[in-house]
């Protein structure tokens, strides 16, 4: 069975009889689950072998699924990176693997998803012949009866997804561009599904990115034109087009290059930097362009224009309404970050960050000049805030309440580095975690920090509690214990932190002190206990930190807990290749809170007072 294509529109249709879907870049796929599961290509080959984590997702929740099969469904294999964008050059990666013991790791460390979006058929029974509003429908009950997630998210461990459908096309649209999607895909109400067809009733557009370059080369063979931008004074190459340029633009420009040629040989006719360009492309692979397009000659621009910078710049789509002021500004110097290397960051890792600071009020610590000036807490929400900053009035302060990524964006662009949060949010009661904080008196002692969070983990395992570990970007390490809402007190989890302080000091007094006074602590780490309380704040998992080195506050896997670890190694310039090569450790965090076994240890430690 081959899938129903859509085809390329650069306009997008509108009105009633139009739906919208998000358009995710990965491998088309058709799940057959009758007697045995098939994961089956557009080509018609298996995917299972090099994706192993469907099936072994499927089968560990073959009860849920087990009263609609067989089932038959069309979807994207996807490297998930947030709710409206998928990795392409990371699932390209995994789709060449072979290795099955990489293979295996991969799944386990940062599985893809199944994000499907349409149904083909239900108990035995064929839906491709009903409208696509009606398959739809049916496609929701299903995941809404399954209690799987009827919108992706990279958050959560159910690896079988829903693509919903939108009515609005400029709302889905506007979030498409903000999180640097590939596109949308339109849909007509009454259209049926029609095996291998490419069809008008479906339409993909694509969420093009633009840039400004120059031609550097004619290609004899097949007649591309390869264009580039200088970094520094150096040209440097950004790919090659030949769509999008109309035949008589393409001859006049190819007599330009063959008259102005600074040398020739048997591949290609080369030229100096002269002709400048518009070129829209869906994103970078492999450092080059995928899916060019000619857009329009740049007459009033020169080479000198054609920057990489401004590539760069351009790669990323910013909101309309936030001007990135004074993108080239330094902010660190060793690494070197720029201002808009720091807001690209934001932008990227904020499908990781934002699930921390939502709905919880919001201190951050602002630094004018990087780290080349002084920093200033930042509580109250200033007045020339745009509207879409959400804010919540407690004790007479107005704090931001960062919910959503242009907040995150107009944050960077205040230069605010560190996101600090309390431990519980604004409908919380009581803590939504514990957090304990292991703070050794400098960097020098950080091992001391390793061996609290070892001797941590064994009382956890122990106790069958789910702990999860970050470092401070500091000089610490900070566990957390994901906990219900509104299920426990402060008083509650005093106990428990005051047990586990106790405990390390008993088992390692000479490395361990409770001292408040730092002359009195004799260089032990401080393990504060009193700081998890209500008004108390934590730094936010995945915040920057104002120190010298770029350092993030970030999130571990346990066996990364070892003496070999450093605090340096995690920062702004590597923190999304990390996540894209390791996972995000912190990846079930939020589904652990109903897991935790905390009660039966909190009964116990209220009788032992």
């Amino acid at each position: 069975m081959k899938p129903m294509l859509p085809t390329l529109t650069f306009e997008v249709p509108q009105g009633d009889n139009w739906n919208y879907e998000v358009k995710y870049d990965g491998f088309r796929a058709l799940l057959f689950w009758d007697k045995e599961i098939k994961l089956i290509s557009r080509n018609g080959n298996s995917l299972l072998e090099i994706f192993p984590e469907i099936k072994i997702y499927l089968e560990k929740n073959y009860e849920v699924f087990k009263t609609f099969l067989p089932l038959v469904l069309d979807g994207e294999l996807v490297d998930l990176e947030n709710e409206y964008k998928a990795d392409f050059s990371s699932i390209q990666v995994r789709g060449r693997m072979r290795s099955k013991k990489k293979i295996l790791e991969k799944a386990l460390h940062n599985p893809c998803r199944f994000l499907v979006f349409d149904l083909l058929s239900i108990n035995g029974n064929l839906c491709s012949d009903r409208k696509y509003v009606d398959r739809k429908k049916s496609l929701l009950k299903l995941f809404k009866d399954s209690q799987l997630p009827t919108t992706p998210n990279p958050l959560s461990t159910d690896l079988i997804q829903l693509i919903p459908a939108y009515k609005d096309y400029q709302a889905v649209w506007e979030q498409v561009v903000l999180h640097d999607g590939e596109g949308i895909v339109a849909k007509q109400d009454s259209n049926q599904w029609e095996e291998g067809k490419r069809t008008t009733l479906w339409l993909k557009f694509k969420n093009f990115k633009y840039v400004s370059c120059f031609v550097t080369a004619y290609e004899k063979s097949n007649g591309y034109f390869y264009v580039g931008v200088f970094r520094d004074t150096k040209i440097y190459q950004i790919g090659q087009f030949l769509f999008g340029i109309k035949p008589e633009e393409k001859q006049a420009l190819f007599q330009i290059i063959k008259d102005n040629k600074s040398s020739e040989d048997d591949r290609f006719i080369y030229v100096q930097p002269a002709i400048c360009l518009e070129i829209k492309y869906l994103e970078l692979y492999d450092e080059q362009m995928r899916e060019p397009h000619f857009e329009r000659f740049r007459f009033d621009l020169t080479p000198k224009d054609c920057t990489y910078d401004k590539f760069v710049h351009q790669q990323k789509n910013m909101p309309n309404d936030i001007e990135i002021s004074h993108p080239d500004k330094p902010l660190w110097e060793s690494p070197s970050v720029k201002k808009i290397d720091f807001i690209h960051y934001l932008q990227e890792i904020s499908p990781y960050f934002l699930p921390y600071l939502q709905n919880r009020l919001l201190t951050v610590i602002r630094y004018p000049h990087g780290m080349f000036g002084e920093a200033f807490y930042q509580k109250n929400c200033p007045e020339y805030a745009p509207d879409f900053v959400q804010t919540f009035m407690h004790e007479g302060i107005n704090y931001i309440v960062c919910n959503n990524l242009k907040t995150l964006i107009w944050l960077g662009n205040q230069l605010a580095f560190e996101f600090h949060i309390p431990f519980q949010t604004l409908s919380s009661n009581g803590p939504s975690e514990i957090v304990l904080d292991l703070d050794p008196p400098s960097n020098k002692e950080f091992k001391l920090a390793i061996k609290a969070a070892q001797m941590i983990k064994e009382v956890l395992d122990q106790l069958n509690l789910i702990g999860f570990v970050k470092t401070s970007g500091n000089k610490g390490l900070q566990i957390y214990i994901p906990l219900p809402e509104n299920e426990f007190t402060y008083e509650d989890t005093r106990l428990f932190t005051e047990f586990i302080a106790e405990y390390l000091i008993s088992k390692a007094p000479d490395s361990f002190t409770i001292e408040r006074l730092k002359k009195n602590r004799q260089n032990k780490l401080y393990i504060d206990y009193i700081q998890h309380a209500e008004g108390k704040t934590i730094i936010a998992p995945y915040s920057a930190r104002g120190n010298d080195t770029a350092a993030l506050a970030t999130p571990l896997f346990w066996e990364e807990v070892t003496d070999e670890l450093r605090m340096e190694d995690f920062t702004i310039l590597n923190m999304m290749k990390r996540i894209n090569e390791k996972g995000n450790p912190f990846q079930s965090y939020f589904e652990t809170k109903q897991k935790q076994n905390f009660s039966p240890i909190l009964e116990f430690l209220k009788q032992k007072k």
